[in-house]
């Protein structure tokens, strides 16, 4: 999915584009984030 907003937005240089891939990015790294959490939590 990002790969396909980030391509619009080279097509395009929308700026909505470029905005909804920076808060797709930022869902996937809170998405990492609370994984590894989880992973430590289940570790230790």
């Amino acid at each position: 999915m990002r790969n396909f907003v980030w391509s619009c937005f080279q097509v395009t240089g929308s700026i909505d584009a470029y905005l909804l891939y920076k808060n797709l990015e930022a869902i996937h790294e809170s998405e990492e984030q609370a994984k590894e959490e989880l992973d430590e939590e289940e570790s230790g």
